[in-house]
Order: C-alpha cells, then structure tokens, then sequence
C-alpha cells in the first residue's frame, strides 16, 4: 500500500481510485478512511473492488467510504459506466 500511496504523491492526473478490498498489509477498509481524511484526496472517488460478492459486502464497502463498489470478476461495462459516473 505504500507505493500506492507513493504513486499518488507523484502523479496528479489520478481521477479515480480501484482499490482491492483484500490486500495484504493494509485491506482497503483501513485505506479508504486514510485516504478521506487526507484534504488532497478526500474528493477522489474510490471504487471497491472485491471477490466477496456476499449479500452486506456492497454497504460495508460504502459505509467505509468507497463511492462504489465492483464484485470480482469485473464487468467491462459496468466499470466504464462506474467511471463515467465519478469522472467530470
């Protein structure tokens, strides 16, 4: 997670994040609430993305702070509408 953290100091173009629920190290539901609280990201959407695709996933990953939420496999489609959503 530190080098993610590390590509968002250096490269400012970075509209929206896809962040993999289950990392080791650092899981996205401590990251999220990392990233809010920073002024300089709190505006980046976040979108969950996980394989727990359980009934009570999707709002867990919501009341962490993500702006969406992807189940594993990903759906083309419904990533670029996410994206398209959360990008002005």
């Amino acid at each position: 997670m530190v080098e993610a953290f590390a590509i968002l100091e250096s490269e400012k173009e970075i509209g929206i994040i896809l962040l993999d629920m289950m990392m080791p190290g650092m899981d996205g539901y401590d990251a999220i609430p990392v990233l809010k609280s920073s002024e300089e990201y709190k505006q980046l959407p976040i979108v969950a993305v996980t394989a727990q695709a359980m009934q009570g996933d999707k709002e867990k990953c919501l009341k962490a702070g993500a702006d969406d939420y992807l189940s594993k496999p990903v759906d083309l489609d419904e990533l670029l509408a996410i994206i398209k959503a959360h990008i002005k």
